[in-house]
């Protein structure tokens, strides 16, 4: 495949995956969105289903990477770096434009959310629980969450360990199945599989820290959010940003690395 493939491809897939990932956020999260407060499992099913979606529309072009950790663990099994910013280039590009298409899509839904003085308060308003004190003193505001990723518990190590944990439980299921013929991707059944491991990985191991086991799809939008014109959105909690982008690679090196010892 080319560069120019992998390029698109990849842009392509990663704006689909957020597109539809974040927008399940969104839909959970935002006043006057008909599906408020569905939860958790809305949320989980979503994600899967953005990734199904992604993978089947990117995978003739780029082999649907679609994510960081995804890249570097193909890149350490098939010790071929060659095409790696690329891989990169597409993916955060990707999910930037997934970010403004949410934003797009829940326009009046932001700007009704933003708004109402009971979400956001009133002039020199107050935190009044321990949770919103806290995401005040770390700055991360009140939609942050439909954009990118946050601990319900600051714990370094531990929000860390999550990242990483999840995501070699995702790479090892995406190298040891569905790959396709040129180990480039996945194929047709990887894709429902790896689907089907993300909702696990989301019902198992998101409660932590929201699971974002892919550097692009935590910074891109993040970017976005610091950047859009959304009235009261606070902050974009930079000093937690660096966690869902070092973890995920982390876990796609080592389970790379597992991959190579126990089934290479």
């Amino acid at each position: 495949m080319s560069s120019s493939d992998i390029f698109i491809g990849e842009t392509i897939g990663t704006a689909i995956l957020i597109l539809l990932g974040g927008g399940v956020c969104a839909a959970v999260t935002l006043k006057a969105s008909k599906a408020r407060n569905a939860g958790w499992l809305a949320i989980t099913f979503g994600w899967g289903f953005a990734v199904l979606t992604a993978v089947y529309t990117s995978a003739p072009l780029s082999g649907a990477h679609l994510n960081p950790a995804v890249t570097v663990a193909l890149a350490i099994k098939d010790s071929d770096w060659s095409n790696v910013p690329v891989y990169f280039a597409g993916q955060f590009l990707g999910a930037a434009i997934g970010a403004a298409l949410v934003w797009v899509a829940y326009y009046g839904q932001f700007q009704a959310h933003l708004t109402d003085k009971e979400i956001v308060g009133g002039p020199g308003a107050q935190a009044t629980t321990a949770k919103a004190v806290e995401a005040q003193e770390q700055g991360a505001g009140p939609v942050l969450g439909v954009f990118s990723t946050g601990p319900e518990i600051r714990v370094v190590w531990q929000n860390l360990a999550t990242e990483i944990i999840g995501t070699v439980v995702l790479v090892l299921a995406v190298l040891t199945q569905g790959l396709n013929d040129k180990g480039n991707g996945l194929g047709n059944l990887g894709a429902l599989i790896t689907a089907l491991v993300v909702v696990s990985i989301g019902l198992s191991l998101g409660g932590p820290t929201g699971y974002a086991i892919n550097p692009a799809r935590d910074l891109g939008p993040r970017i976005v959010h610091a950047l859009l014109p959304l009235p009261n959105k606070g902050g974009s909690d930079w000093g937690y940003a660096w966690i869902p982008v070092v973890g995920p690679l982390i876990g796609g090196a080592i389970a790379a690395g597992i991959y190579n010892v126990a089934f290479a």
